[in-house]
């Protein structure tokens, strides 16, 4: 069963050659990319990948792009800061020897690390995902470009093994794509109508913090799953005090210089 990885970049140039290598046993690996400065381009496309050239509008919609452009309609969807880990590898190539077994698409697990270590609890572990899909049966569908999510028209089935995750260089880049990704999610929700109440304020931040440290095990990562589980209660404030300017008028960020490439 033919099977195309699909990859959207910019400025991997120090994470996009082990996220390539870890899919090889793809047939094809098409890389978007939206106007890296860096060696992105040459290194991918050094490795084989088939690399296209798309401004950046959105996660969902790049992706997207990146899937109708695959030869196959079996389709592995990643980041440029994953890769595919030796368990799941092998689950994969088992179901692709199967013929996917009628399976619309599969979901597994990601497993990311965090300042070192790899996160195995709290709000971070197990993270499932599915990104193993056929697209003639749906794909990156949906309004929202962050946070985006494949919806599939058919059985979905789990696969063993971790998606390896490497999703920040630093405190400082975390912080800055937290607060990037709080105000999409503010936008996209002013925009359907949805208004912030006290509650989401002050409740819901304190909630995500207790759910992820406490009642989900947070707390066994040390003081990395501390820190973890603070930074995801930051993000729910970041993004309820975002929609409650934005309900009152206010701007949340100022707008970009013409032509300056996405974060």
């Amino acid at each position: 069963m033919p099977l195309s990885a699909c990859i959207i970049a910019f400025n991997e140039a120090d994470r996009i050659g082990d996220c390539l290598a870890s899919l090889s046993f793809c047939d094809e690996i098409v890389v978007v990319d939206s106007g890296s400065t860096d060696a992105t381009v040459r290194i991918a496309e050094a490795m084989g990948a088939r690399v296209l050239q798309r401004p950046f509008d959105g996660f969902r919609s790049q992706k997207h792009f990146a899937v109708e452009q695959a030869a196959h309609d079996w389709v592995l969807c990643l980041d440029a800061d994953e890769r595919v880990g030796a368990q799941l590898h092998a689950s994969i190539q088992a179901a692709r020897a199967a013929g996917f077994d009628g399976a619309a698409g599969y979901r597994f697990a990601r497993l990311s690390d965090y300042f070192g270590r790899f996160l195995r609890h709290g709000n971070a572990y197990p993270d499932r995902v599915l990104r193993l899909f056929d697209r003639r049966r749906g794909g990156w569908r949906g309004q929202r470009e962050v946070h985006e999510a494949v919806s599939l028209d058919g059985p979905v089935r789990p696969l063993a093994g971790d998606l390896i995750h490497y999703p920040y260089r630093s405190l400082e880049q975390q912080v800055a794509k937290t607060q990037r990704y709080a105000r999409m999610m503010a936008e996209h929700e002013f925009a359907r109508g949805r208004r912030a109440r006290w509650s989401k304020l002050v409740l819901a931040p304190a909630w995500r913090f207790w759910r992820g440290y406490l009642l989900r095990g947070g707390f066994l990562d040390g003081w990395r799953g501390l820190v973890y589980a603070y930074m995801r209660a930051n993000y729910v404030r970041q993004k309820a005090i975002m929609l409650w300017l934005l309900q009152y008028g206010q701007a949340v960020a100022e707008p970009p210089p013409a032509g300056d490439p996405p974060a």
